[in-house]
């Protein structure tokens, strides 16, 4: 019998007490993007469902570029970084959200996908969920359809795959933990 997927990402995850503050148990993948089979293997599993559903693999700053940028690889097709603001050169498209605590913003370059491409946003953790609705409303703005998420972890505690599962909001997850 073979690993599950969620067993391989289980197996190469580090959990890093108190980081980045006291309290909080930090999942770390680069265990996992490491380990040459392991990523490949992760890289594999998303890129399956997703083979010739998307255009283009967006990546959440910044470990979804790792996760997205391989992807992107595998199937065929461009990658687009979604960064935080003021990290992209050039015109861009923003949509700003609520943190606990204040505001960020998100950015893409205006032009870096075309109206109606399908696209499949990557992430490493999915947490409350504020950040992938922010990357979901960003592209929609800017003419394009979000087709998937996908994350290698969801921390079900947060919440974030209900908040976005309100909204309409597709998540497909590795690991749920």
């Amino acid at each position: 019998m073979t690993q599950s997927i969620g067993d391989i990402v289980a197996a190469h995850l580090r959990d890093v007490p108190d980081f980045p503050v006291p309290g909080v148990t930090f999942k770390d993948v680069t265990p996992l993007i490491g380990d040459a089979d392991a990523f490949a293997a992760v890289v594999r599993d998303m890129a399956e469902r997703n083979r010739g559903v998307v255009d283009v693999v967006a990546g959440i700053e910044a470990r979804g570029f790792i996760f997205g940028a391989a992807l992107a690889l595998e199937l065929g097709v461009g990658f687009v970084p979604v960064r935080k603001a003021g990290k992209l050169p050039g015109e861009t498209a923003a949509v700003a959200y609520d943190l606990e605590y204040g505001t960020a913003t998100i950015e893409v370059h205006a032009d870096a996908v075309a109206a109606g491409q399908r696209v499949l946003l990557v992430d490493d953790v999915l947490a409350t969920g504020g950040t992938a609705a922010a990357a979901f409303e960003l592209f929609e703005k800017i003419g394009a359809s979000v087709a998937d998420f996908e994350v290698v972890i969801d921390l079900s505690f947060l919440g974030g795959r209900e908040r976005l599962a309100d909204a309409g909001r597709s998540v497909h997850a590795l690991l749920t933990v």
